[in-house]
């Protein structure tokens, strides 16, 4: 069977940016009518940073924008695998964008039961901007660099790309990125994300949305299984350790968002489908909810 500590330890480290980067969310409303051109731009925006990206550099006005929000998850999993720790995280963020293409956040994450709980925190910045005069494409291009509580040295940089498509309607599109993790080690990993934009309700100032959005995620792991074997006749535990590229995680998220005016909520239904790797025993489905609250400053008023 497989060793869960070191599951656990690896995984932390390789998807714990997966937690928040996904569970962020962002949709908001200008309040004053003389704004009509940033209400338009922001009564679209996207429950995501990739779909919020899309929807600024569609823009011709500039802007400067501080997005926080704070995320609850009610329970952690690492590639959609239980870990055996039911417990909770939260992951705060800071982000900025600018109409020239820039864009920075800081990040973090703390989990309920490991010790220490909050386990690191996240630098990055990024630029992005669209391909072709249509502007359906898009990309962006980021670093980040991450600092650990517990001085952990395994993976502390990251170089991400993304590249999008989405329908001008902006009520489908789809979304691959790619990271390169490295530090005392490296990993990779591929995200592609599709999604739809469901709108429930809509008012002036206020817009309820269905979000749902489906995720495989592509990853390199490290493992260490645990095996019996008979060796001279007789049977004794053997420690195997190998890397894996492969699909970990399939993820399904339905989130319901409420925006009011500059305020933002999102309450969502997350199911991960685990894959099987080699030598892994069969993996059960996992789910849990998500809870999000964010506030939009806009620095140019």
């Amino acid at each position: 069977m497989t060793n869960p500590f070191q599951e656990i330890k690896t995984a932390t480290k390789v998807f714990g940016l997966l937690l928040f980067t996904m569970a962020t969310s962002f949709c908001s409303y200008a309040q004053d009518p003389i704004d009509d051109e940033i209400d338009g731009l922001l009564d679209e925006l996207f429950f995501n940073d990739q779909q919020f990206l899309d929807e600024l550099i569609e823009s011709d006005f500039s802007y400067n924008f501080l997005y926080t929000s704070v995320s609850y998850n009610s329970n952690t999993f690492f590639s959609g695998r239980d870990s055996g720790t039911d417990q909770f995280n939260i992951i705060p963020q800071v982000s900025y964008y600018h109409s020239s293409g820039f864009n920075a956040s800081i990040s973090g994450i703390y989990y309920q039961n490991f010790a220490p709980s909050w386990d690191f925190t996240s630098v990055s910045a990024g630029y992005f901007n669209t391909i072709g005069k249509k502007k359906i494409f898009n990309y962006n291009l980021g670093y980040t660099k991450y600092f650990y509580s517990d001085d952990y040295d395994g993976f502390t940089n990251s170089l991400d790309v993304s590249l999008g498509i989405r329908n001008k309607k902006r009520t489908l599109g789809t979304n691959i990125s790619g990271s390169y993790l490295f530090g005392t080690e490296e990993s990779y990993q591929l995200v592609s994300s599709s999604f739809v934009n469901l709108t429930l309700k809509r008012t002036s100032n206020f817009a309820l949305r269905l979000r749902p959005r489906l995720n495989f995620i592509i990853a390199k792991q490290s493992l260490t299984i645990s095996r019996l074997v008979t060796l001279a006749n007789a049977t004794v535990y053997r420690t195997f350790n190998f890397d894996v590229f492969d699909l970990l995680n399939t993820q399904i998220n339905f989130p319901l968002s409420l925006s009011l005016k500059s305020w933002d909520f999102e309450l969502g239904y997350n199911l991960n489908l685990p894959n099987s790797l080699v030598y892994e025993d069969s993996l059960k489905n996992t789910s849990y909810f998500n809870l999000s609250v964010g506030y939009l400053f806009d620095l140019s008023k």
